[in-house]
């Protein structure tokens, strides 16, 4: 674009999806010309009824630049504390390391479940304090390898 165009700038509360679309391939492409490809993949597990296939939970979450981002991840509360949910994320992670990656990051906020994370080797990297008001969200992350596989 020439310096002397003034580009013109439009606020709106309800965009086009092509809009996050457009916006998201022009980041993906600048980013990878920097890190280099990012070789996204989606990975998805999920917890279903066994016999009326009712989505129960699961995890959500993609794989780029050697890490697995765990974006979601959801139980029913009669299917929490019996040991599923740290069942769904040592599948996540050995699928993870399958892919050839070495960590794993996630956030979760303070009434959700740091201490399970932490409980399976997750430790936080970053909080931010009154996200929601009168809460925090914290970043968290655990790396896959043994100090002997560096």
């Amino acid at each position: 674009m020439p310096r002397t165009l003034v580009p013109k700038i439009t606020l709106s509360d309800q965009p086009d999806a092509r809009l996050e679309d457009a916006l998201a391939a022009k980041l993906i492409a600048f980013n990878e010309a920097q890190a280099g490809p990012r070789h996204y993949q989606p990975l998805v597990i999920v917890v279903s009824h066994p016999k009326t296939d009712e989505v129960l939970g699961g995890l959500w979450g993609g794989t780029s630049f050697s890490y697995l981002h765990v974006d979601l991840l959801y139980l029913d509360e009669g299917l929490r504390r019996g040991g599923l949910g740290s069942r769904i994320m040592k599948q996540a992670e050995e699928e993870t390391l399958r892919r050839g990656c070495h960590a794993v990051w996630l956030d979760t906020f303070s009434f959700q479940a740091r201490g399970f994370y932490e409980r399976l080797g997750y430790q936080m990297f970053g909080t931010l304090e009154d996200y929601p008001p009168g809460h925090s969200r914290f970043f968290m992350k655990k790396s896959l390898l043994s100090v002997s596989q560096f």
